[in-house]
């Protein structure tokens, strides 16, 4: 009895601890680079959302070049993104940890590299059973974790309709987007106060998402959320963008070029938008495109090219200044931070990014790791952004939280 009551104890601390971890992005190190995922060759920016059934991939690059054996696991998540009690093969069907075989070396390009594309389902990740939260782990040969990729699967059980509006607080009215909506359910939902979750999202960006709204008030299977400053974002302002698809020529937002161990551009010194007059510049959201101008296959044809940055802003006191969008899903280290050069007077930063159209933003970074994204582009209610709202649903009895809907909307038609 006492062996049997001590099992049970260990059983149990392993499980509460099991529960209580929360997954992490673990960003990738310095010589991986270029990490996307897509769907029918168009790219998923930031969270990838993937519809229920249907196929995707995710590439990366391991500018080492040396064709490193890499292999992958998938672990599926609650929606707050802690543990699952499900055993995995109740979330997939099939097998991983497996290694990824589809490489291809770059060619004719200066940087050298290898490509890798998982695709999935394969045959042997055949497929993925329940909607919801997952996490894509990619280890080396000696089962080192090397980095993680949250992605969420999606289907479209419910309609959710959602719009943005000026904030009703007059402190930010000019600066604020306030997203709001209704779900409407083809099931019946018990207790939508406990069971029925929502995350929204800006330009799909998990980060700053928005978490744990519940329905203010329902009519039979619709729920409405008509929030003010509890489902507001910063506007932000337009990203800023740089074009280098013809790597050898200067374009409108390249100054000058120059050929060193590989190809180096230099981008024109930005200055501070914070204080400036809103002007609108399309854009793509934070979201970048790999190509280049004269490949056939930009997965491998595509160079990789230092670009150098360059802002105009007086010395910040306790405060970094880094690099900001898609390109690395809105994450901030080394090699996005930016140095104070004292006698031009201005943030100089360079990153090694692969050909192709990128946006990108300045933004400061605090002691504490607060991000600030306004602080050096500004805030304003007239910026494009895009909004995702996503539901969750745990039917009394299920053990997993299920993605019954998603809406998106634009704040092209904001309104007051």
């Amino acid at each position: 009895m006492k062996i049997l009551h001590l099992i049970t104890t260990l059983l149990c601390i392993v499980y509460t601890t099991t529960n209580a971890q929360q997954a992490f992005e673990l960003s990738p190190p310095e010589y991986i680079k270029t990490v996307q995922f897509s769907q029918a060759g168009v790219n998923l920016p930031g969270i990838p959302l993937v519809e229920y059934g249907s196929s995707f991939e995710m590439n990366f690059d391991d500018i080492m070049g040396d064709e490193a054996f890499y292999h992958y696991k998938i672990s599926y998540y609650d929606y707050d993104w802690k543990t699952s009690i499900l055993p995995k093969n109740e979330y997939l069907d099939g097998l991983d940890n497996f290694r990824i075989l589809d490489t291809e070396n770059s060619l004719t390009t200066l940087q050298i590299y290898t490509h890798y594309r998982l695709q999935i389902p394969n045959r042997n990740t055949r497929a993925l059973l329940k909607t919801g939260n997952y996490l894509l782990e990619i280890y080396n040969d000696d089962e080192e974790l090397v980095f993680t990729k949250k992605f969420i699967v999606y289907q479209r059980r419910s309609t959710i309709r959602s719009w943005v509006r000026r904030s009703r607080n007059f402190n930010f009215i000019n600066e604020k987007q306030v997203v709001q909506f209704e779900i409407e359910t083809e099931q019946q939902i018990i207790e939508p106060q406990r069971n029925l979750k929502t995350v929204v999202m800006q330009n799909h960006n998990l980060k700053t998402a928005i978490y744990d709204l519940q329905p203010q008030f329902n009519f039979g299977n619709k729920f409405t959320y008509k929030y003010d400053q509890e489902s507001s974002f910063w506007g932000g302002n337009e990203y800023w963008n740089f074009d280098n698809k013809e790597v050898r020529n200067a374009t409108v937002n390249v100054s000058h070029i120059e050929l060193l161990e590989i190809y180096h551009n230099y981008l024109y010194t930005h200055p501070s938008r914070k204080d400036r007059t809103y002007t609108f510049n399309p854009d793509i959201n934070g979201n970048f495109v790999v190509r280049n101008l004269n490949a056939v296959n930009n997965d491998i044809e595509a160079d990789y090219v230092w670009l150098h940055f360059s802002l105009r802003i007086p010395k910040l006191k306790d405060k970094e200044v880094h690099l900001y969008g898609g390109f690395n899903d809105f994450t901030t280290d080394s090699s996005t931070l930016l140095t104070y050069d004292k006698e031009s007077r201005i943030y100089r930063g360079k990153r090694l990014f692969k050909q192709g159209f990128y946006n990108f933003k300045y933004v400061t970074k605090d002691q504490n790791g607060h991000i600030e994204p306004g602080s050096i582009c500004g805030n304003f209610d007239k910026t494009e952004n895009e909004y995702t709202v996503l539901a969750y649903y745990r039917a009394p009895g299920q053990r997993f939280d299920a993605v019954i809907g998603l809406g998106n909307t634009t704040s092209v038609n904001i309104s007051n």
